[in-house]
């Protein structure tokens, strides 16, 4: 389980795509400082997909990715110096500064328009249209694994206000009109609205 707040950026130094194996792709990702302490078997948000890291060396974790991660993530759209937003997994006792976050994608969209002002951005972004019952104004949605609040809604696409700081810090501040984002919608609204 995740918040929804980044740690820092990870670059991609390693991408190999397989298709007769157990899995589809496997990437390594350059960490940094946030693989201290990791293991192999630990879970790793990336881009707000929950992977597992099963080698780690010189603060390069590699993640096998299966066929299923690639078709509903951006993560299969990645190439060598990609830039991924990192998190590690919530311990018990962590304060949650965010929201619940699984990091269990329902989907992608993409990113329709970018409204730069002085102390924040508005991002509008398509939604999936079988997402959108799971969207609330005001509600709690994470894109590219940031938690963030959505800002107004209508039919198949939302909008969420960023401040300064999350540009920098996150993929986000690279993003331009056109690109895929990972979406996980507020996972206690998904468990009301299923019934």
């Amino acid at each position: 389980m995740f918040t929804g707040i980044v740690e820092g950026l990870g670059t991609v130094v390693r991408l190999e795509r397989r298709t007769k194996t157990r899995s589809e792709a496997r990437m390594g990702v350059d960490l940094g400082g946030l693989a201290r302490g990791l293991k192999i078997g630990d879970s790793v948000s990336i881009n707000g997909v929950c992977l597992t890291a099963i080698n780690i060396a010189n603060g390069i974790a590699d993640f096998e990715m299966v066929g299923e991660t690639i078709k509903m993530t951006n993560l299969g759209s990645l190439g060598i110096g990609g830039k991924v937003n990192i998190e590690r997994s919530l311990r018990v006792g962590d304060r949650l500064e965010g929201h619940f976050v699984l990091g269990h994608v329902d989907g992608s969209g993409k990113i329709l328009r970018i409204d730069r002002q002085p102390n924040q951005v508005q991002l509008w972004v398509d939604l999936p249209r079988e997402l959108a019952r799971y969207v609330a104004r005001k509600g709690s949605i994470t894109v590219d694994g940031i938690s963030l609040t959505v800002v107004d809604k209508m039919k198949n696409k939302f909008s969420v206000s960023i401040i300064p700081h999350t540009m920098e810090v996150t993929n986000l501040g690279l993003k331009k009109v056109g690109d895929k984002v990972n979406i996980e919608t507020d996972v206690l609204c998904k468990y009301i609205r299923s019934k």
